[in-house]
């Protein structure tokens, strides 16, 4: 006999015991993260082409929540848009009963919302058996998630984690140490804001990637909050010389953005912005550190290497996720959109 299933939507205005119970429910997942909660997907709407969200969730008879989705709306020309799950949807992808049901769901929203696809990267490891072809599911043409990460196991003593990481990344937090920098949590106010914003400019410059505009990594702060996001900032000589932005969630801390002036890059802050950020999450009775994103194992001259050597040097573990997923609504706009994609490189 099939248990009854229904679907539940959960909002800004749901009553504060239902956000609760949509809170606990990712909290309490195994593929749960910070990048499926409604904080999440509020802060998703404030960026360019990203003007909608929901949060859908599968109750069975008992009112027990089965799974779970928060999808973005991403625009598109022509009145049309995709639809995007960053991390999700969660649910149990052995038994996907309860997903199916999801998917039903977000099929009608798609229909509604004139959607081409529906992208999802679940974070189900590369080596898992999962049929796809079941869920009409395809690899997507792109991904916005890193497939392969580094993730420290945090569930050991402070002289552990250092003994297990590189000589060098141990020797580079003692320089950080023995030139007196310090490291302190901001409390968001715009100097700091400011001040890291600055140093972000020029890393992008050194390096030769892109950023987003002040305003992303201010509403990232504000929205998140200071228990789910922290903005970290490293003094020499009562100068701001590097930062990072981490978000914790449940059992992980994700490091998420790093910069660093071109002025004492010999004191090495970084090492001893990571090494504090680890210990504050470890403190937390948080269990993983994520650095999420490396270059793939054997790749060379990846455009991540750099990053990629950096944090290899805090030790951690690689892993490596299945490939994003899409579900493909309109056929015809979904070529055009990867011919555009192929023509423009």
């Amino acid at each position: 006999m099939k248990t009854s299933m229904k679907i539940i939507q959960f909002t800004e205005q749901s009553t504060p015991k239902d956000l609760s119970k949509f809170h606990e429910f990712v909290k309490k997942q195994p593929l749960g993260s910070i990048h499926q909660t409604l904080e999440w997907g509020k802060f998703q709407t404030t960026l360019a082409g990203r003007d909608k969200f929901w949060c859908f969730a599968v109750e069975n008879e008992g009112g027990q929540i089965m799974a779970s989705a928060m999808v973005i709306r991403q625009a598109l020309p022509l009145k049309k848009c995709w639809l995007y799950c960053p991390r999700g949807p969660l649910a149990d992808y052995q038994h996907p009963q309860a997903l199916q049901k999801l998917l039903e769901k977000i099929s009608e929203l798609a229909k509604e919302q004139k959607a081409v696809f529906f992208r999802f990267d679940p974070s189900l490891l590369h080596d898992e058996k999962i049929e796809w072809k079941t869920l009409n599911a395809r690899t997507a043409h792109a991904h916005y998630q890193p497939e392969n990460t580094l993730i420290l196991d945090l569930d050991q003593p402070e002289e552990e984690l250092l003994k297990q990481m590189k000589p060098k990344g141990r020797y580079n937090i003692k320089v950080a140490q023995k030139h007196g920098v310090t490291v302190h949590v901001s409390d968001n106010n715009q100097k700091d804001i400011e001040a890291f914003y600055r140093l972000l400019q020029e890393t992008t410059g050194r390096d030769e990637f892109s950023g987003h505009n002040k305003k992303y990594y201010e509403d990232m702060l504000k929205i998140l909050g200071q228990d789910q996001c922290k903005l970290y900032l490293a003094e020499y000589q009562g100068k701001i010389v590097a930062g990072i932005i981490a978000t914790f969630f449940n059992d992980t801390a994700i490091y998420y953005f790093g910069a660093s002036g071109n002025e004492h890059r010999n004191v090495m802050a970084p090492y001893l912005l990571q090494w504090q950020a680890i210990i504050d999450a470890k403190n937390l009775g948080m269990k993983y550190y994520d650095f999420l994103g490396i270059a793939p194992e054997n790749s060379k001259n990846h455009p991540w290497a750099g990053v990629t050597d950096f944090k290899l040097k805090f030790g951690g573990r690689r892993v490596d996720y299945q490939p994003a997923q899409e579900i493909i609504y309109q056929p015809f706009w979904y070529r055009q959109i990867k011919l555009v994609k192929k023509i423009r490189g």
